[in-house]
């Protein structure tokens, strides 16, 4: 038998052009060859163009001169960065997090273009709805500093608009390109990756002012598709009149661009619904509560049922009727029919307080402050939460986060991923949502560590970054739903912190004349030596596609750590020397993944009884073993 060698976990997340194609093949199987790499020596799969092209025929653009498209100088950069591979992991930190062993949800720092790419593998498909409030481009410059960030002279000689002796022959003003296309590249990048994590039926919504909702509308549309844009929502952030002198135009709404996965899709499983507005009496003693009603007569732009109807003074109404007259006679006998006017206004159904959801009203593209929260509102919530002002400025209010959600349709265990997360609103909204209907919705709050200046009153009391914040946004509102409701014993208002870092893997790639003496011990195993048991599970479990918020135990067997992840879904070992007693154990927790550290097993011998112990205590195959196991 050839000797058993276990593959080695990716320790990078995939190649996105590798996903493309992958994708592409799918479609065109017949479009590809193979072909030797000219740097590693192997064969693989690629695009036959000529194929493909004979495939398309005239739907393929061919150098011409005139044509329809959105671009600014730095945009193949932003495109060729989101498919490139990234080497960090996410970093467990057990100290901040908040029920660590119990939650679902997730709180992240780190950069979110890195995080995103981290997080495909375990959560393409899997978001429902997205929500972000990126930084609004004021011209300043970002704390987002991406690899294709380019210089002002960089960016003025790719646009061409300095001349050959390096004089600029265009005024440096915002209407220049530097100023919009740092940004449009920044939000690209992020936005082509967030858009595989959508599930099917999912939804983004993206805050904005003016300054770049255009250039927006324009990526979304070629990223998300013109056809999956859903609407947008003009929300009035300001519930006073602006006295604004530098404008004619007072600003006292923002923007929210809303798109779908598959906007096809998700009509056919269906939208939510807006909570009504109206008031809930019971004016007649009705023994099922308090109630409203609405017009049974249908609307001049809506189409009915005709047939007559007479109210309980004998009044006699024709026209066009919400429903069948079967229904409206059901109705009838329910006491659901109300007639106005002492029995002489047209008949109108009534709904109960208990139906709020049921009867909610399709949301519009205008969002009042009334409803919907302004920012003063979400001050004030601020300060009552933290005990003092100032500690974030302008978040979103809850009511805003809240009506997004419920259009979303955001039920039951759904993900709801946001990437900017500034102050955690969306977590925050998402928890006493969850109180109000008993669902178990989920967040992903992700957000760059990006520091407070000193003069704020952040960091006056302690908090150095926007992190810390946000983090102790949702322990306290947290604390504050379990105190207003202690009969929610099962609700989960914790969340797990992992922070992104640099790979856990030593860099070893080096070629044989760069190795020195002194450095061959170091190099006998790869793991860094400060990493510990959880690092290297939790980034298994990213390279593996499992969930982060997975439950998992510990046991000790011959002084070595067994972790299971989800009971069996993935069984790790770490430490020193892998004995039969320790591959007892493993199983019997009946695994479908196995990892170990490579350094666990010095000798090819003991990597063949390895693979004859896994054959013969969990009755697999030899292709069952090669696939099921691996080392790190």
């Amino acid at each position: 038998m050839n000797e058993f060698k276990p593959v080695h976990l990716d320790k990078q997340t995939t190649d996105g052009a590798e996903m493309n194609i992958e994708a592409l093949y799918q479609l065109f199987p017949s479009c590809f060859t193979e072909a030797k790499d000219a740097i590693t020596g192997e064969t693989r799969r690629v695009v036959d163009w000529s194929k493909l092209r004979s495939l398309l025929g005239e739907y393929v653009e061919d150098g011409e001169p005139e044509r329809y498209d959105f671009t600014w100088v730095g945009k193949r950069a932003a495109q060729r960065e989101a498919a490139t591979p990234c080497r960090k992991t996410l970093r467990p930190c057990k100290d901040e997090s908040v029920a660590w062993d119990s939650t679902q949800n997730l709180y992240i720092e780190g950069d979110n273009l890195e995080v995103l790419k981290l997080l495909q593998n375990s959560y393409m498909g899997k978001v429902k709805m997205i929500y972000i409030d990126p930084p609004y481009n004021t011209g300043n410059d970002f704390v987002y500093h991406d690899d294709f960030h380019r210089t002002q002279k960089e960016e003025d000689e790719a646009a061409g608009v300095i001349n050959e002796e390096g004089q600029r022959m265009v005024k440096n003003t915002e209407s220049n390109g530097k100023f919009h296309s740092d940004w449009c590249s920044m939000i690209y990048s992020r936005l082509m990756i967030a858009r595989s994590l959508l599930s099917e039926d999912g939804v983004i919504f993206i805050s904005i002012d003016d300054n770049e909702l255009e250039n927006l509308k324009s990526i979304c549309n070629e990223i998300f598709g013109e056809k999956n844009f859903e609407g947008h929502i003009h929300w009035r952030r300001r519930h006073n009149q602006p006295n604004d002198k530098t404008k004619m135009i007072g600003i006292v709404a923002e923007h929210i661009v809303s798109y779908a996965k598959n906007s096809q899709y998700l009509k056919k499983v269906g939208v939510g619904k807006l909570d009504v507005t109206a008031s809930f009496t019971n004016p007649d003693n009705d023994p099922k509560g308090p109630w409203a009603s609405k017009p049974w007569k249908a609307g001049s732009d809506q189409s009915g049922s005709s047939y007559t109807i007479v109210s309980p003074t004998g009044k006699v109404f024709e026209g066009e009727w919400m429903g069948e007259e079967k229904t409206y006679l059901e109705f009838l006998s329910e006491g659901r029919i109300y007639f106005p006017k002492g029995g002489d206004g047209f008949p109108r159904k009534k709904y109960y307080e208990f139906e709020r959801e049921e009867e909610g009203q399709c949301a519009t593209n205008w969002w009042p402050h009334e409803q919907f929260g302004h920012n003063q509102g979400a001050n004030d919530y601020a300060t009552s939460l933290f005990g003092r002002k100032n500690v974030f400025s302008n978040p979103k209010p809850l009511e805003l986060l809240r009506g997004l959600i419920k259009i979303s349709n955001v039920k039951r265990d759904d993900i709801v991923l946001d990437f900017f997360s500034g102050s955690a609103t969306c977590a925050d909204a998402i928890i006493r949502l969850n109180i109000e209907d008993g669902n178990n919705r989920k967040f992903i709050m992700v957000q760059l560590p990006e520091e407070t200046s000193v003069d704020s009153e952040a960091y006056k009391v302690g908090y150095k970054n926007i992190c810390e914040i946000g983090k102790e946004r949702i322990r306290r509102a947290g604390k504050k739903i379990k105190e207003e409701h202690p009969e929610a014993k099962d609700l989960d208002i914790g969340f797990r912190v992992f922070k992104c870092d640099e790979s856990n893997y030593k860099n070893v790639a080096f070629a044989p004349k760069d190795y020195k003496q002194e450095e061959l011990d170091m190099l006998l195993d790869n793991i860094k030596e400060e990493r510990t048991g959880l690092d290297l599970l939790f980034d298994c479990m990213l390279r593996w596609g499992l969930e982060l918020s997975l439950p998992y135990t510990e046991q000790k067997v011959d002084k070595c750590t067994i972790y299971d992840v989800d009971e069996g879904n993935l069984v790790a070992c770490f430490d020193g020397e892998v004995t039969e007693a320790v591959i007892d154990a493993i199983a019997q927790a009946n695994p479908v993944r196995v990892v170990f550290r490579d350094s666990s097993f010095t000798e090819a011998a003991q990597k063949m009884n390895l693979f004859e112990l896994f054959k013969q205590k969990c009755n697999w195959t030899d292709q069952e073993v090669k696939n099921n196991v691996r080392v790190i």
